[in-house]
């Protein structure tokens, strides 16, 4: 049964309660007898339980004190071996200081003992050397040819040049007299081995040797001539690799290529890299660039060509800055610069007068395709009072002495050519800001907006604003077709060159300018010339409402009869043929407005059209004496004309329609009711001179003496 407890406790995790459960369970479960049987079972099993377990702990308690009795003797056995080792160490460490001591002292003795036998040795050496080269002197001063071996054997190249380029300073050392000879076989001899040192690198370079060509570009170094063999290697790397017509995409392998080889051969790679790439930039590049200018006649292919160079060169540069060649981007934009400094000094002087001539070139060949030759416009001051006793003299006696020629509708602008004329400003801008300085670039982008300016506003929109304002029909002519107004269409094809010329402006100049003086001059100089094109609108805009309404008021004027208004028999109720005249007319203007002008300014000009055609219905209507039946035929033309403005799409026009329609009712109302319709809502604000005038037009205000009627108004 203990072992059964021990098994039942080792278990992980142990429950007490479950243990306790298991051993009641063995007794109930086995167990058939009655309820106090039970309990005695239980009671017997839970106290022989209890004295196992006390028992089990007895023994646990055992095992464990005897377990730890044996660690304490083991902790006390290492800590007497831990003691016995750090004493070891200790000894170990002094051992090693005292060892380390007589090291430095031997190697003392050894570095003395070594510069005792140096400066023994050297002396010697020398000694040795200045003997050979002595020898070899005096076989330099002996007639005849050499007779030496190493001058005389090819694959003794490297000792020739060793011995040579030690004798030939002190052949330059030597006196003149019996020593010239020798001196002079000396040099001859110098540059012999020399040249034959840079003969033998090349060959080795076309065999791709590089560890050849190592040593002879390391001997070399020490010979007066080692620039020679840097020039011969660039020489012959770039000839056949750098003489196609695609230059600019082979220059970049290459260097890639012979950096490589210049890294692996030469011992100041970056000094060589460095002219490299100036023979690659003064010699082929440079001379790449005037070929291709030289060949180019007119002067935009040459801008052209010139930024298209410029912009390769740049990027040229960049990607060389990239490949850490050892040069630094000072030292490439340096040689950019020396390459087209002589174009850059005159591009701007060339980029203006090309800008000019291309776009004076769009404007004529537009105006030539239209027929038209550009003409001085006189504006304002005589042309305009010529204009206005034209208009006097027409108005009273139908007699024209001023032709108005209104080209056949023809606008003389067009968004293709603001369109050309701004591409051309955006070509001239990039070019600007490729080929300018920076710090020119805000003054020269100033300059070439100032061109643009000049001609697509001034020379283009002006002059077509100018014409279109002139070719306005003469308000109040007496003429029998109605006439066209084209200035609309003006102002919408204006509107639409504005909004490219501002839009080209805010996303290509002003982040040139908008840190710098130049933006408040190119705000306030678009400012004022924008200025002086919105007032020929509003002038033109101003004259076009004129003709609109001068034409309704001739055609109410002859087309209207006075039996309209007062029939002397009983006719059908019906709107009059001028009032149908004038609304046709009226609201082909008023739809053709609000297709060529934005909402807003549709709007305002649509309002003031209201205006002065109420003034004219109104005095229109002053004019004439109503019957009954006349009366209701003014209130039909009224409805017809309420029904008009509606169109205009303005609260204060259709106000003063909707009191007019109340005026008109006046005319008509039996007479002992005229007072309780002057007082009603839409008339008692009315002056009563205006409400005396219509009432004052019925036919009968002298048979039913209305007069007394009108002294109430106005006592009131």
């Amino acid at each position: 049964m203990m072992q059964q407890y021990i098994k039942e406790m080792e278990q992980d995790p142990y429950d007490p309660d479950e243990f306790v459960e298991r051993l009641a369970y063995r007794v109930f479960g086995n167990s058939a007898d009655s309820d106090n049987a039970v309990v005695d079972d239980v009671q017997d099993t839970f106290v022989q339980a209890i004295k196992d377990l006390k028992f089990l702990q007895e023994r646990q308690k055992r095992k464990c004190e005897k377990l730890e009795q044996d660690c304490r003797e083991k902790e006390s056995l290492y800590a007497i071996q831990i003691q016995n080792l750090q004493e070891q160490n200790k000894a170990g460490i002094s051992i090693f200081q005292n060892l380390d001591e007589r090291i430095n002292y031997v190697a003392t003795k050894v570095i003395h003992v070594g510069d005792q036998l140096e400066s023994i040795n050297t002396p010697r050496s020398r000694a040795v050397q200045v003997h050979k080269l002595i020898g070899y002197l005096e076989e330099f001063m002996s007639a005849g040819p050499l007779s030496i071996d190493i001058f005389n054997d090819p694959t003794k190249i490297d000792d020739a040049a060793d011995v040579i380029q030690k004798l030939f300073p002190i052949a330059q050392e030597l006196p003149p007299g019996k020593f010239e000879e020798a001196k002079m076989k000396i040099i001859k001899k110098y540059d012999e081995i020399e040249c034959l040192l840079i003969e033998e690198f090349i060959k080795n370079h076309s065999r791709k040797n590089l560890v050849r060509m190592n040593e002879i570009a390391a001997i070399l170094t020490h010979f007066k001539g080692y620039s020679q063999c840097v020039d011969a290697f660039i020489e012959y790397s770039q000839a056949n690799s750098l003489s196609g017509k695609n230059l600019f995409a082979d220059i970049i392998p290459v260097c890639e290529n012979n950096l490589k080889i210049i890294e692996a051969v030469f011992t100041n790679p970056d000094q060589v890299m460095a002219k490299f790439i100036l023979n690659i930039y003064q010699l082929k590049l440079q001379n790449h660039i005037i070929t291709i200018l030289s060949e180019v006649k007119d002067t935009a292919n040459y801008l052209e060509k010139l930024s298209q160079l410029y912009k390769k060169t740049s990027i040229l540069s960049k990607n060389l800055s990239r490949l850490n060649m050892g040069n630094d981007d000072m030292f490439l934009n340096k040689m950019q610069k020396n390459i087209f400094q002589k174009y850059l000094d005159s591009y701007f002087i060339s980029e203006l007068k090309n800008l000019k001539e291309k776009c004076l070139i769009i404007l004529q060949r537009f105006y030539e395709s239209k027929g038209h030759q550009k003409k001085q416009i006189q504006a304002g001051g005589f042309q305009e009072l010529r204009r206005d006793l034209q208009t006097v003299i027409s108005t009273r006696t139908n007699f024209n002495i001023m032709h108005i020629e209104d080209y056949g509708g023809e606008t003389f602008l067009s968004e293709y050519v603001a369109t050309s004329l701004i591409q051309e400003f955006n070509q001239a801008l990039d070019r600007c800001c490729t080929l300018s300085s920076s710090s020119d670039i805000p003054s020269n982008s100033y300059q070439i907006f100032e061109i643009l300016t000049s001609y697509l506003i001034e020379d283009y929109v002006d002059y077509g604003l100018e014409l279109a304002v002139q070719s306005v029909p003469i308000p109040e002519a007496k003429t029998h077709d109605p006439p066209n107004v084209y200035f609309f269409e003006v102002i919408k094809q204006v509107n639409a060159i504005i909004l490219l010329f501002e839009n080209q402006l805010s996303d290509t100049l002003v982040p040139l300018i908008i840190t710098t003086p130049k933006y408040s001059q190119c705000i306030s100089f678009k400012k004022k010339k924008l200025e002086q094109i919105e007032s020929k609108i509003d002038f033109g805009l101003d004259r076009s409402l004129n003709a609109v309404t001068g034409w309704i008021k001739i055609c109410l004027s002859s087309e209207q009869k006075k039996s309209d208004f007062k029939p002397e028999t009983d006719v059908d109720t019906m709107t009059s043929v001028a009032c149908k005249s004038v609304v046709q007319y009226l609201s082909s203007n008023i739809k053709h407005i609000r297709q060529c002008l934005d909402a807003k300014n549709a709007n305002l000009v649509l309002a003031e059209l209201g205006i002065k055609f109420h003034r004219i219905v109104y005095e229109h209507l002053l004019q004439y004496t109503y019957n009954s039946a006349g009366a209701m035929c003014a209130i039909c033309d009224m409805n017809e004309y309420r029904r008009c403005v509606k169109d205009l799409g303005s609260p204060l026009v259709i106000d003063l329609f909707d009191t007019l329609h109340a005026l008109c009712n006046l005319l008509l109302v039996k007479h002992e009711n005229l007072k309780q319709v002057c007082y009603g809502d839409t008339l008692v604000g009315l002056d009563h001179s205006i409400l005396s005038n219509f009432i004052q037009l019925r036919s009968d205000f002298k048979s039913q003496k209305l007069a007394a009627l009108l002294k109430n108004l106005t006592s009131r």
